[in-house]
């Protein structure tokens, strides 16, 4: 048995979760997602918790991978994901409007980075920005693209990171 697989995603209140064929549709409070499932795995509610069954030690990883999946879709319709960047440097900073995010980095011309659909960014001071939405692999995705603009350099620690990522620093060169 699949160690992951094994451990049952609790339903909490508000979030149903309805199977037809092999979609799965999880609907919360703060939207819908909808997965496909692999051959050979099935899910069973049962006392507010969804079960993952499988068949066979081929279907045994995907299992593992699935019920990961269920429970950040279940995360994600009832409470929402959010990833925060930094901005460090000289003149750096953000501004989110709308659909989009405006940076200005240290480049010759300012970045408007688009934001995907049912993703969301804020910006609560002009060095923060924080990526919001329902989808855990597009928030995800999405911070990524906005990091990779400028990523963290390891002599000044200049650019982009994740407010928890720690920059390993290197020492500058003597004479």
């Amino acid at each position: 048995m699949s160690r992951v697989a094994k451990n049952p995603v609790q339903l909490p209140k508000g979030v149903t979760v309805t199977q037809s064929g092999r979609d799965v549709t999880v609907k919360g409070g703060k939207g819908t997602l909808a997965l496909e499932l692999g051959v050979g795995i099935a899910i069973n509610e049962e006392d507010g918790a969804l079960n993952i069954a499988y068949d066979g030690d081929k279907t045994k990883a995907l299992a593992g991978t699935t019920r990961a999946l269920l429970n950040n879709m279940v995360i994600g319709v009832s409470e929402g994901w959010e990833k925060k960047l930094v901005l460090n440097g000289v003149g750096y900073r953000a501004k989110a409007d709308g659909k989009s995010v405006n940076l200005t980095v240290g480049l010759s011309h300012p970045v408007d980075y688009q934001l995907p659909e049912g993703v969301t960014a804020e910006t609560p001071t002009q060095t923060e920005v924080v990526v919001k939405g329902i989808d855990k692999q597009a928030v995800g995705q999405a911070a990524a693209e906005i990091r990779s603009f400028r990523p963290p350099e390891p002599y000044k620690g200049k650019g982009i990171r994740y407010a928890t990522e720690n920059v390993r620093r290197k020492e500058a060169k003597k004479k």
